[in-house]
């Protein structure tokens, strides 16, 4: 048995109930379950559409996001999660190089790093060689006037949270930036690279060894066995390349409006929905929501 659920921005709801009853129809699937009004909805498959991705490329000229998946053990018991991008709507590295003077150079680089075209480590002592002089007490004004979450994250965490799941940060950027969102959304812990600060100035150097796409795998394997967890049981959220390989290894690898050649790799994609997409593809209702 499989679950189609179909979803769309909760902040400009646009799904109606002639789009999720002809795509029901239409595949012969079960009953229709809203989850959340104009924003998801749901219905069982007795087995996986052979026009799956053409009929999900037709769904985002509607702005609604399709995603197929197995019925069975889709609510999961670990929250793996990126950073930037991800649980926030800025790129760190981004935001402390524009206060250096140095920010089109550096977002150049980071776009080019997340979809692949570059080798992670080296993109990244490179941008971090830009910022050597930097005063460490920009990363607290960043950290206060330029970091936004992103929509849906607390809803996220605290509901997965309240049914028992454990959730980390992982992220190839800072941990001068994912204590704070850890702390502030709630994850039990945080893994990510440490940046070099002496005299009260940036380096230009960031701590050996650089958290990239592996560690982000060591991670998920650490801790699954650490918990007597198993692949299966973990949802993986992120954006950039260097996701891909947690993505793939976890039971549920959700590219949240990824760059597309990472899209491409990954078989739950949210390009619309926000954060809260993650729970309505376990099957949580808007009403079962944590606070």
């Amino acid at each position: 048995m499989f679950v189609a659920t179909l979803l769309t921005n909760p902040a400009n709801p646009a799904l109606d109930a002639t789009t999720v009853e002809a795509l029901r129809n239409a595949w012969g699937g079960g009953a229709a379950r809203w989850l959340a009004t104009e924003i998801a909805a749901e219905f069982p498959l007795d087995a996986l559409p052979g026009n799956r991705w053409d009929v999900w490329a037709d769904m985002q000229k509607l702005g609604v996001d399709l995603v197929i998946q197995p019925a069975e053990g889709r609510r999961k018991k670990m929250l793996l999660a990126d950073m930037d991008s991800t649980m926030i709507q800025q790129e760190c590295i981004d935001e402390l190089a524009d206060v250096a003077g140095v920010g089109e150079r550096v977002k150049d680089i980071t776009a080019r790093a997340m979809n692949g075209e570059l080798d992670f480590e080296g993109a990244l002592r490179e941008r971090v060689g830009l910022l050597a002089g930097l005063d460490a007490g920009v990363i607290d004004e960043v950290l206060n006037t330029r970091i936004t979450f992103m929509p849906g994250g607390k809803s996220l965490l605290a509901t997965m949270k309240a049914n028992g799941a454990y959730a980390a940060l992982v992220s190839g950027g800072f941990t001068a930036f994912t204590a704070r969102v850890a702390a502030e959304l709630g994850f039990d812990e945080n893994r990510a690279n440490t940046l070099m600060i002496e005299n009260g100035k940036l380096t230009g150097h960031v701590a050996d060894p650089i958290l990239g796409r592996e560690a982000k795998v060591a991670a998920l394997q650490d801790i699954t066995a650490r918990l007597g967890l198993t692949h299966a049981d973990v949802m993986a959220v992120g954006d950039g390349a260097n996701d891909l390989g947690m993505l793939g290894l976890a039971g549920a690898g959700v590219a949240l409006h990824a760059k597309p050649s990472v899209a491409a790799e990954c078989d739950i994609r949210i390009n619309f929905g926000d954060l809260s997409a993650l729970l309505y593809i376990q099957g949580y209702t808007r009403d079962e929501f944590a606070a």
